[in-house]
């Protein structure tokens, strides 16, 4: 960070009646605490991310597999398929902070770049380079490895290298790419520029400051404050303001405000999408189990077999087509949908089920009727409509509808969850057929 923009965050006023802050950078410190505890920011998606410490280590070993190849002449002319293509393509996986890292690897035969597939002398500088990093302890020898790797004049061969250094050297020097590179410019005002090593010195300097500034906030890893400003950078907060101008930190800090409140719902709508998703896939699962304890063969949702679920698939152990006596059938496309199905030993289906979490019973209930409409041989089968027990008047108030009126002739039945909870073990192990969830099931014509 410049001295003057240092002088102008010291500078800076908390509110529009003129207080001074009681912190010489509160506007930079607010800025990093919400950073910090925002559900979508690099903070928490990327730097606590675990994947990401588990990284280091694999991308070290590999590494060193580039520089034993390139030592030995065995690590070819292509990009495609080398070592250094899975060193780069794990960096590359590391959440959006480093999306297209592997572009400046990638040859460009037009281009001629980078040039260390065509030329053995730069491929060995730069595998020396590599070697060179991976030894070093100290931050001077890796500047040193730097300075020496940018003598060779490389042609394509610039700073995106760093990405490299990051995971061998993560206290010492920072990730770079154009996002961070802006944001450091919005933030401190510098002319940072890519493509040149000296540019991306000048930024590890600056990024150094920073860190020892806001020691309290920010981590010794220099992924930390280069996450912060690639959020600055691709435009998830802007900078603070400079000093000066009050109503201009007002407006900053409701936009600081509204980023949080945004970004902390939909972290909230996201976890109870999961929450709905894992309760309803879980009935499912109570439900092929009780099916298969029950000795029917069963059916799971087209859409739903390759759902996680306990340690495996939804669908382990299930049919993996209808039979061709209900594949045939009008309406077969939406039976394919009805949640589970349990079948029984001649392949008509004996009970249908559909797990109604929050979403519209009247779907579940146009399914169930084009299965039992579908064919004669299926109007024997039990229907049942499995939601939990608060949503029990939805259930009632559909079944009333005018439209459905061919329900109540079909006999459907409500399972609610807790009577499917508590009853499934004892069900499983000593019942028969379908009489004892019908016990727990509740008729609809005898609701409301």
């Amino acid at each position: 960070m410049t001295s003057s923009q240092v002088t102008l965050y010291r500078r800076a006023h908390a509110s529009v009646n003129g207080t001074v802050t009681d912190s010489p950078d509160a506007p930079l410190t607010t800025l990093i605490r919400r950073w910090r505890e925002d559900p979508g920011a690099t903070y928490q998606t990327w730097f606590l991310w675990e994947e990401r410490l588990k990284n280091f280590r694999s991308i070290r070993r590999g590494l060193q597999t580039v520089v034993r190849e390139i030592r030995d002449d065995t690590f070819g002319s292509q990009y495609r398929g080398s070592s250094l293509e899975t060193v780069v393509h794990s960096i590359a996986e590391q959440r959006q902070i480093f999306r297209g890292a592997d572009h400046a690897f990638l040859w460009k035969p037009k281009l001629r770049i980078p040039d260390i597939y065509e030329s053995p002398a730069n491929q060995r500088a730069f595998g020396h380079f590599l070697d060179t990093c991976v030894g070093c302890t100290t931050a001077d020898e890796l500047v040193d490895a730097v300075r020496n790797l940018d003598r060779h004049h490389i042609k394509g061969l610039g700073p995106a290298a760093a990405n490299l250094m990051y995971f061998l050297h993560p206290t010492h020097m920072p990730p770079f790419n154009t996002a961070i590179v802006n944001g450091y410019n919005a933030l401190t005002g510098a002319n940072v520029k890519l493509g040149k090593w000296e540019e991306y010195l000048a930024l590890r300097s600056g990024l150094l400051r920073l860190t020892t500034e806001h020691r309290s906030l920010l981590s010794n890893d220099l992924g930390a404050v280069a996450g912060l400003m690639f959020d600055l950078g691709s435009g998830r907060y802007s900078p603070p303001p400079q000093a000066g101008d009050p109503h201009a930190l007002q407006l900053w800090q409701a936009d600081l405000a509204r980023v949080r409140e945004e970004t902390a719902a939909a972290a909230n709508a996201r976890r109870l999408a999961r929450d709905n998703d894992r309760t309803h896939t879980e009935v499912q699962g109570w439900l092929r189990d009780l099916g298969k304890a029950l000795g029917f063969q069963v059916w799971i949702a087209a859409n739903d077999v390759s759902r996680p679920h306990d340690g495996g698939t939804l669908g382990d152990g299930c049919l993996t087509t209808l039979p061709p006596s209900i594949a045939g059938r009008p309406g077969a496309d939406a039976v394919r949908l009805i949640d589970v199905l349990w079948l029984d030993s001649t392949a008509e289906v004996a009970a249908a089920f559909e797990v109604e979490h929050t979403t519209s019973i009247y779907s579940g209930i146009v399914r169930m009727l084009d299965l039992a409409l579908g064919a004669p041989s299926q109007a024997t089968a039990r229907l049942f409509l499995v939601a939990p027990d608060e949503r029990e008047q939805d259930v009632i108030s559909q079944v009333r509808r005018p439209a459905f009126s061919r329900v109540r002739e079909l006999d459907v039945q409500y399972l609610p969850y807790s009577a499917l909870e508590r009853h499934r073990e004892a069900m499983g192990r000593f019942g028969q057929g379908l009489k004892a969830v019908e016990a727990v099931s509740r008729r609809l014509n005898d609701l409301g």
